[in-house]
C-alpha cells in the first residue's frame, strides 16, 4: 500500500474521540470522559495523519502554558501500519510540540519498551521506568483523615497538584476532579493537605490517577480509600519506579503486574519531588 501526500492536521474533538476509540480497541482501556477532558486540556494539541479524507494516524502534542509539553496516545489504525507513517508521524508531532512550547522547556511522554530506542534516537532520555499494577477493591478501614475532596478543596488542591506534576494545569485538573464516574479523596491533618488521589472509572474497572501524598502512609490510606470505594471490581495504578515507597506499598497489598513502560523527557526533566509520586495521572497527558 502506498499513501502519497500525508499532510499533519489539527484534529476536531470528532476526531479525538476517534482516538480514544482505537485505544480502547488496542486494549488501552482509557477512561469514560477521556476525550472530553483531554479536549479541555488543549484543544490545539491533537494532531494526525489523513488519507484521502480519513484519519489514518494521531496523537496528542499537549502544552501545558508553554512551560511544559507531553506527547501521548500516539496511535496508527492497524490497516495503515509497517509502512513507515508512525515513525514519520512521531518526528512531526514531537517537532510541531516543540514549536508550541517555550525554548528549552521539556517534553515528556511514556514510552513503551519495544519504542524506547527509538524515542532514544528522537532525543529523549528515560528518567524511570512505570509499572502498572491490579488488585480488586476490597473493604479497608477509613482514616478519619480521609475525605471526598469538595469545591473548597480545589485551590489547595491545584497547589498540591503543580508542586508534585512540575507546573500547574487547572485546565486539566478541575475537569478531572469533576469528572463523572469518578471519586476524588484527600488527606487532611491538622488543616494542611497532604496528599490527594483520583479514582476514575474505565472500561475494565478503576484507575487511580493520581496518587500524590507527602509520605508512604499517606499514600497507604488514600489507596485503602480506594480499594474500599469500589469491592470487587479490578483497580488499577501506574506507579514510578525510581519511588521505593510506591513499590513496598503495592508488594504489600500483593497487587499483579500487567506491564511496564518507562516516563522519557526531551531536554531537563522538571523538578519534582519523586518520593510523593505513588501514582502517576495518564500516559496520555502526563
Amino acid at each position: 500500500m502506498k499513501i502519497e501526500n500525508l499532510q499533519l492536521i489539527k484534529l476536531n474533538y470528532k476526531e479525538v474521540k476517534t482516538l480514544i476509540l482505537w485505544a480502547k480497541e488496542e486494549g488501552w482501556d482509557p477512561g469514560l470522559n477521556d476525550e472530553a477532558i483531554f479536549w479541555e486540556t488543549d484543544p490545539n494539541g491533537f494532531y494526525g495523519y489523513f488519507n484521502d479524507q480519513e484519519l489514518i494516524a494521531g496523537g496528542a502534542i499537549v502544552s501545558y502554558n508553554g512551560e511544559f509539553g507531553f506527547m501521548g496516545l500516539f496511535i496508527v489504525h492497524p490497516k495503515y501500519r509497517h509502512l513507515g507513517i508512525g515513525r514519520k508521524l512521531w518526528h512531526q508531532r514531537r517537532d510541531k510540540l516543540i514549536s508550541r512550547i517555550n525554548k528549552k522547556a521539556s517534553i515528556g511522554m511514556d514510552g513503551v519498551v519495544a519504542m524506547q530506542d527509538f524515542y532514544h534516537k528522537g532525543g529523549f532520555e528515560i528518567a524511570f521506568r512505570d509499572e502498572r499494577h491490579e488488585k480488586r477493591g476490597t473493604a479497608c478501614k477509613i482514616n478519619n483523615s480521609v475525605s471526598i475532596i469538595s469545591e473548597s478543596d480545589i485551590a489547595d488542591i491545584l497547589k498540591y497538584d503543580a508542586e508534585c506534576f512540575g507546573f500547574p494545569r487547572p485546565q486539566f485538573l478541575i475537569p478531572w476532579l469533576n469528572q463523572p464516574n469518578s471519586f476524588s479523596f484527600k488527606y487532611v491533618e491538622n488543616g494542611l493537605l497532604k496528599g490527594y488521589t483520583v479514582l476514575r472509572k474505565t472500561g475494565k474497572g478503576y484507575k487511580i490517577c493520581p496518587l500524590f501524598a507527602d509520605d508512604q502512609y499517606v499514600a497507604e490510606e488514600l489507596y485503602k480509600a480506594c480499594l474500599n470505594k469500589v469491592p470487587n471490581e479490578l483497580v488499577y495504578i501506574d506507579i514510578p519506579m525510581n519511588n521505593k515507597l510506591a513499590i513496598d506499598l503495592v508488594n504489600k497489598y500483593q497487587t499483579t503486574f500487567i506491564f511496564e513502560c518507562a516516563r522519557m523527557y526531551l531536554n531537563k526533566p522538571p523538578s519534582i519531588p519523586y518520593s510523593k509520586i505513588f501514582g502517576i495521572t495518564t500516559f496520555e497527558l502526563g
